[in-house]
This record gives C-alpha cells, sequence and structure tokens, in this order.
C-alpha cells in the first residue's frame, strides 16, 4: 500500500510498528469513504498514527501550500504528534505552534507554508488573524483530544481557526472518551464512527484502592512508593498547590519525583519530562495536566492521591498506564471520609502497605541540560558524539536524549557524572561552546 508514494510498509518499519491494529486499519479504511469521521478509542491505542496515516495519504506530492491542521488542546501533545510525524520520514514539512515561547520562532518557519500544521488554539488563531497562515489550500482537518478542545475556554477559538478554511473536505475528530455532544462549532457532513473504546485494557489494567490512615495521606504516599520501588509511577493531584507539596515532602523524605503543571515556566516542564521519560527520576506529580498527550513508555503505577473528580479524568489519568501490550497498576488512595467514586469497579482490590518500608534506591541515571537544540543546528548524533568523544562515555553510559529548540537533555549513568563534566566543560559542539550542567 502507497501513501502519497511511500509504501505503508516502511512507514511502519521506522515507526517499528509490526503492523496496524484494527482501530487503525479501520481508520485507514474510513479514509476510502466520504464524510467525516469521529475516533473513539482508549488511550495508548495508536490513535496519533490512526489520523497521520489518512493525513498523508490525502496529501499531495510536491504541493506548495499547508494541506492538513492537527489542532489539539496542549503544547505536549502538539509536540508528541510532531514527533511520530518526523519518525515517519514523509519528506513534508511540519510547523508546530504553541504558547510559551516566542510567536517569532514560528513565524519563520510559516514563511514557507509547511504542508502539515499542528498547533493549540489559541496560537492557532493568532497566527491566522496575522496572516501567517494561509487557509484556502487546508483540506483536511483533525481535533485531537476533541472533547478537550470543546470544553469552555476554548470553543470560541476552535470557532476562530475553523471559520477560515472554506476548502475543508474531511474533518477527522479524535477521543479516548465518548462526547456528551458535539459543538455546533464542529459541522460534521455523515460522519463515520469509528467506536474502539470498548474494554481494551481490562485484563492488563490493575484497578485496586488504599484506606488511608489519615486526611493528609502524605505517609501513606510515601509507603505506597516505597511499595513501588524502582517502577515508574505518576501521583495526581487535583491543585498545583498541592503537586508542590506533595513533591516536597517526598524529595525531603528520599523520593527522588519532579513535579509538572500548567503554571511552570516551559523550559521546567520540558525539564521535569525529560526526566521521567530517560529515567533520571521515578515519580512525577502532577496536575490533570499530565493526563492527557504524553506518550511515557512503561509507567508501571497510576496513584489518584486525590480522587479523580469525574470520569473523564479518571479514564484519562489511566490511560497513561497499560498502554497498547503493557500492565499497569492504579492505586485510589481513599481518605478516612472519602468513598471511592461510582464509577470505580466494584471490584477494585484493597492495597495493604509495607510494615518496614525500604527507601527505594536512587536511579542509575542522571540527567545533563545543554544549552543549545535544533535551532543551534545540533541534533542527536552530535550530542552522542559530543559525549563520547570528549566526554570519554562508553554507548552503554549515554541514555536517552531529547532535543528541544533551544535546549537539550541527555541521560548518563550517575557513576559517570562526576567525571564527564570536567571533559566537557570547555569543548565546542557545532562550533560553540553550549552550557553544559547536570539537573
Amino acid at each position: 500500500m502507497q501513501l502519497n508514494s511511500i509504501p505503508l510498509a516502511d512507514i511502519l518499519s521506522r515507526l517499528s510498528i509490526p503492523s496496524l491494529n484494527p482501530m487503525q486499519q479501520a481508520a485507514m479504511a474510513a479514509n476510502q469513504q466520504e464524510g467525516d469521521v469521529i475516533l473513539l478509542s482508549q488511550t495508548g491505542t495508536g490513535k496519533t498514527l490512526a489520523f497521520l496515516l489518512p493525513v498523508l495519504e490525502r496529501m499531495q506530492a510536491d504541493y506548495a501550500g499547508t494541506q492538513a491542521l492537527v489542532v489539539v488542546p496542549s503544547r505536549e501533545l502538539a509536540m508528541q504528534i510532531e514527533t511520530v510525524w518526523k519518525n515517519m520520514q514523509t519528506g513534508t514539512k511540519v510547523t508546530v505552534c504553541y504558547g510559551g515561547h516566542k510567536r517569532e520562532i514560528e513565524e519563520n518557519s510559516l514563511v514557507e507554508a509547511p504542508g502539515l500544521i499542528i498547533g493549540t488554539p489559541g496560537r492557532l488563531a493568532d497566527h491566522l488573524r496575522r496572516g501567517n497562515i494561509k487557509p484556502e489550500t487546508i483540506h483536511t482537518l483533525v481535533l485531537d483530544e476533541f472533547d478537550k478542545c470543546l470544553e469552555l475556554g476554548f470553543a470560541e477559538e476552535i470557532n476562530e481557526v475553523i471559520a477560515p478554511l472554506k476548502g475543508l473536505e474531511r474533518r477527522i475528530l479524535v477521543s479516548a472518551t465518548p462526547p456528551e455532544e458535539l459543538s455546533t462549532v464542529i459541522a460534521l457532513e455523515s460522519p463515520q464512527r469509528l467506536d474502539y473504546l470498548g474494554d481494551i485494557m481490562e485484563n492488563i489494567l490493575e484497578i485496586r484502592y488504599l484506606n488511608c490512615s489519615d486526611r493528609d495521606k502524605l505517609q501513606d504516599l510515601f509507603l505506597l512508593l516505597c511499595m513501588a520501588g524502582d517502577r515508574s509511577s505518576i501521583v495526581f493531584c487535583n491543585h498545583r498547590e498541592s503537586v508542590g507539596r506533595t513533591a516536597a515532602y517526598l524529595s525531603a523524605n528520599g523520593i527522588t519525583n519532579v513535579f509538572y503543571h500548567g503554571a511552570l515556566e516551559q523550559r521546567d516542564r520540558e525539564l521535569a519530562l525529560a526526566k521521567f521519560r530517560n529515567g533520571s527520576v521515578r515519580t512525577l506529580v502532577t496536575t490533570d495536566l499530565a493526563a492527557r498527550g504524553l506518550d511515557i513508555p512503561n509507567i508501571r503505577y497510576i496513584i489518584h492521591y486525590h480522587l479523580p473528580q469525574t470520569e473523564e479524568s479518571y479514564i484519562h489519568r489511566n490511560g497513561r498506564t497499560a498502554r497498547v501490550d503493557k500492565s499497569g497498576t492504579v492505586v485510589l488512595m481513599k481518605g478516612p471520609d472519602e468513598k471511592l467514586p461510582d464509577f470505580v469497579p466494584a471490584e477494585a482490590e484493597e492495597i495493604t502497605l509495607p510494615e518496614n518500608p525500604e527507601i527505594p534506591e536512587k536511579p542509575q541515571w542522571v540527567t545533563l541540560c545543554f544549552g543549545s537544540g535544533k535551532k543551534d543546528k545540533v541534533n542527536k548524533i552530535d550530542i552522542v558524539g559530543f559525549l563520547s568523544h570528549k566526554g570519554k562515555l562508553a554507548k552503554e553510559d549515554i541514555g536517552l536524549i531529547e532535543v528541544k529548540d533551544f535546549l537539550a537533555f541527555a541521560a548518563i549513568r550517575r557513576k559517570k557524572a562526576n567525571t564527564v563534566l570536567p571533559l566537557i566543560e570547555v569543548e565546542r559542539i557545532k562550533g560553540k561552546k553550549p552550557r553544559v550542567e547536570i539537573v
């Protein structure tokens, strides 16, 4: 099968995917039919590829203009989709637009119209008002996590984005939760509904609860994370203030962790996620901001430090684990005066905490932060070479590397950290001496 002259088998090979799953196959089949598409499927089942492949298939090669627009509710989700597109190696330029960094960076990238634009509603609306995005050529619109996009506060911006798109031929709406109603902002034409929600994760997602001895729950959380050991865990809180307080308590008691919420600066958000992804820390304390759009493999525990306020929140939080064919455990922490929400399965089992907890050993990785990134023409290969040749690190001493626009993060073995810094602090990458520090 060819997608815009690229064999599908080649794309799957680049993504290390043996074959499409039934949901993705259905999305491809729907692309051959008339009408718009509503795609519903559990988190972690490959929805991103399920809409990017149809987008690619509908593109015309060597077309001088933007052909597809993907609208998402968060910058993290936008960057995740961008990564998948780039890994597909389509040869089609992509630009990502979101708040939190300089608009001028995006404007420069939009001068030569990219084939695909991915962005958040507010920033996309801003570019459209300024004439930076030419809407006339856009024929495919994707709304990912559309239930979130249509919540109060997004509807007006969504309307501003969609109104200029006069040449739309296909709308694809994607979500992991069924919508209560579709806003009149989205005028669908004979939509095909692909509903794969089901109980896909029923056999690999274990639901448990913990009866906490105190309303504060912090001591019980500490014991729970001691029990989790070296397994990766996300702790969900309902408020930003609670995130900071919880993270500080865990750090003071020997649990390495990072925290993440919407009030952090972009650099701090990127750093927190990079350290969690690369194994420098095993615990992420966060709000529901991390319940959507973060594709971090091998998360074992989802801990509801605060009970979820809605079933939608419960579903999206849990969707961070048991992704595709991996198993995971959900733990709901119930205070003395609380009861489990009705949407928690009745068969959920109580969990027992250890009487003599052992604080987990520190992770074997630490994170180096480089003050250079994509805009400085630095890539992963450059950093590997730099750490190998200048830092004298063996291949097995270098872990996950992420390169952002103006920063890069590299995991290295903790035991090598003290020896590598003196070797590289005076060296150069691409002719420049970057600022390098352990974070």
